[in-house]
């Protein structure tokens, strides 16, 4: 009988939970190490006098990739984890006055979109469509797959994929690209806003992210039944059942190396042997952290690149409904391009920042008290680089409030009863996230797909990564296929 293998894995993320789970299945004897007291790195959880809060990721997009895990496992994904779709996606709201709803339905988001812009809602259907197309040339090899194993180039789809390169737009950015598909400036502001979706910014990203819409509007946007936190939850009882063993207020200090070899890795002094040893930590703090005795091994040129953008948050119990908000609303700043160039050049916080409010009361009524709402407010700024944090929350917290005041109509601050902040320093203290970028290194170049970390070392035999900072990137989905890129590369 064959030896049992064994692997580590250091931090329970989305993306840790899933490649313990796809290893579990595959034979494994799986153990997590978390430094937290709880699972799901940044899809966690918090409650604050009777409002309760998803402290990370908001939208649940591409669920199948949640089902798989659980069918893989021989489970019925809806006996674990239920969720609904929605009918409307998000609300947005415009400084001047412009209201738009994207509903889930492409036909009725199209009418939308004519009825209150300048826009025909054929511009809306051919944008679809060539969001479509870039997906299509793209899922299999930039997504599914490892873009550093030669085996991935040698396939008849990869090669089909890049005879089509060009099709996928990747030599202008996804402004100069939505100016080239729609007239209306309202438009083009609304699909530059899916630059945020990975920390990055469309006046500089290729257009080959322009990709983002389709998996938005094609596929669905979710709600899970038990909030965003249900995804963590269902996942940790799934890898529990197949005897995954998850160590909490476990940091690890380091991965112990025999020559180039990843042999296991050392907590609290002790060191812990095992065949593999995958790492869903930033890649910043596993080379600086964690394999710091080695400075030769780290990839200097990849852990310099730039980092995605950060997120300031406001969580908030506030003491009325609004009818008018759902649960995904956007506040667009009256000026994108000056919100861009001061997160991006000027490293600070546009006196008029575009805002997100999630509201997940309008979804599950018992996250805030009868006749309340819980707001999770974030806009989003840049990485951490020393500035002072403390003037720039007192000042946007000023900002957010005029301008949710301005376009609700009313006073919101005399609406909060409680209140909670996170930012880029406390992102990075609680989830091990350089500078507390929220997606890694950005996407602001052509060939940032490329330059991400691989999935596997090329220096150090048994060690790999999975998560945010790796490929293919950043975001629930993503970390999601990680997950199964590097389950795929353990024997």
């Amino acid at each position: 009988m064959s030896r049992q293998h064994k692997a580590l894995i250091i931090g329970a993320g989305i993306a840790g939970i899933a490649t313990a789970i796809r290893l579990a299945i595959k034979g494994y004897q799986v153990e997590v190490y978390e430094a937290n007291s709880y699972p799901g790195g940044k899809l966690s959880q918090f409650t604050q006098s009777g409002y309760r809060f998803d402290a990370g990721p908001s939208l649940f997009t591409m669920p199948q990739y949640i089902d798989e895990l659980f069918r893989l496992a021989g489970k019925e994904p809806s006996q674990y984890f239920r969720y609904q779709q929605l009918d409307e996606v998000c609300r947005y709201f415009y400084e001047d006055g412009t209201r738009l709803t994207a509903y889930a339905d492409a036909d009725r988001f199209a009418s939308e979109v004519s009825e209150k812009t300048n826009e025909p809602s054929s511009s809306v259907d051919h944008y679809f469509k060539k969001s479509g197309i870039i997906y299509n040339i793209t899922n299999h090899v930039f997504l599914e797959r490892s873009l550093h194993l030669l085996k991935t180039y040698l396939r008849w789809d990869t090669f089909k994929s890049i005879l089509r390169f060009g099709k996928i737009d990747p030599f202008r950015t996804m402004h100069k690209a939505n100016e080239s598909f729609f007239k209306d400036a309202r438009m083009v502001q609304f699909f530059d806003r899916y630059a945020t979706y990975n920390g990055s910014n469309p006046y500089s990203a290729p257009a080959t992210l322009n990709v983002i819409p389709h998996l938005e509007q094609h596929f669905g946007a979710y709600f899970p039944e038990g909030g965003m936190y249900s995804i963590t939850d269902s996942l940790v009882q799934l890898a529990e059942g197949l005897g995954v063993k998850f160590h909490y207020n476990s940091k690890v200090d380091e991965i112990v190396l025999d020559g180039r070899i990843a042999k296991g890795i050392k907590v609290n002094g002790e060191v812990i042997n095992a065949d593999a040893v995958l790492s869903n930590m930033d890649v910043w703090f596993t080379y600086h952290r964690l394999l710091n005795k080695y400075p030769q091994l780290k990839p200097q040129k990849i852990l310099s690149q730039e980092r995605s953008s950060s997120a300031l948050i406001f969580y908030w119990g506030i003491k009325k409904q609004f009818m008018q908000l759902d649960l995904h609303n956007i506040f667009f700043s009256a000026d994108y391009e000056a919100e861009f160039d001061a997160i991006w050049k000027d490293k600070s916080i546009y006196h008029d920042p575009t805002v997100y409010l999630n509201i997940s009361s309008k979804y599950k009524t018992d996250d805030a008290p009868e006749g309340c709402e819980n707001w999770f407010t974030m806009i989003n700024v840049p990485a951490n680089t020393g500035q002072d944090w403390g003037k720039f929350i007192t000042e946007a917290r000023k900002d957010i409030l005029n301008k949710l005041s301005r376009l609700l109509g009313e006073d919101i601050s005399k609406l909060i009863v409680c209140e909670s902040i996170l930012d880029p320093r406390s992102i990075e203290s609680r989830t091990s996230s350089y500078q507390g970028s929220l997606y890694g290194t950005s996407s602001n170049s052509q060939f940032a797909a490329f330059l991400r970390h691989a999935n596997q070392s090329s220096k150090i035999k048994g060690l790999y990564f999975c998560g945010g900072s790796v490929h293919p990137g950043g975001g629930i989905p993503l970390c999601l296929l990680s997950a199964k890129i590097v389950s795929e590369m353990l024997p």
